[in-house]
């Protein structure tokens, strides 16, 4: 089911993912941002202890990481808009362009994303990732009872 566009920050928040899945860095990753944005990746498996990054931090990691993955992805399942907060549900799928820990390049990642966006005019002020990825090994859990 194709997401609602015509909420303006819902729009925003759905370029700015579009923009980030081409790989946008510096000014073009900049434009979707307020200067006092703060983002807020809650603990996941690639940050077991969440990570908070001001813009410049932001610009930084989009920078640092703009090498780690062949191709990324942002499907996006539902957006739900309330006054300036905009809330997504999202599957993100990125391959990896070279080795991540036991990982080799090549492989697929893939998590299960809620986004939470407040905006300030038509800019992101804060944006909050829980971040769920599938297993990072490689295996395939077993499937079965569940507490067996």
């Amino acid at each position: 089911m194709p997401v609602e566009r015509q909420n303006p920050h819902v729009e925003t928040a759905l370029r700015y993912h579009e923009a980030v899945a081409r790989g946008a860095v510096g000014e073009e990753l900049a434009r979707f941002f307020h200067e006092d944005a703060v983002q807020h990746e809650l603990p996941n498996a690639l940050f077991p202890d969440g990570v908070r990054r001001d813009l410049p931090a932001v610009l930084h990691s989009a920078e640092r990481g703009s090498g780690l993955l062949l191709e990324q992805r942002f499907d996006v399942h539902n957006a739900v808009a309330s006054g300036d907060e905009v809330a997504l549900e999202v599957t993100w799928t990125g391959t990896l362009a070279v080795p991540l820990g036991t990982l080799p390049a090549g492989h697929v990642l893939r998590a299960h994303i809620a986004v939470f966006l407040t905006f300030r005019g038509d800019r992101i002020l804060a944006q909050r990732n829980y971040d769920c990825y599938e297993r990072l090994d490689g295996t395939v859990a077993a499937s079965g009872a569940v507490g067996g």
